[in-house]
């Protein structure tokens, strides 16, 4: 089932965007992903099959970045 999932992160730059793309590409789980550096919580949205806080937080470990729900 395809879901979508927005979280905060602490992905806030060019060079940051640049460390995490291996990570997120690779994941069959993942269809679509951006990060909006922008925004103060630097709003990472991630779609694809079952993406639950879980499994994002699981493929970001390994890259050193650190996601948190959006309600605290």
């Amino acid at each position: 089932m395809e879901t979508k999932l927005v979280v905060k992160s602490n992905i806030n730059c060019e060079n940051c965007l640049r460390r995490v793309t291996p990570f997120l590409d690779k994941s069959e789980k993942i269809k679509t992903w951006s990060v909006d550096t922008v925004n103060p919580d630097k709003l990472l949205t991630v779609t694809g099959e079952d993406i639950t806080f879980e499994v994002i937080e699981n493929i970001l470990k390994p890259s050193g970045f650190k996601i948190t729900n959006l309600d605290g």
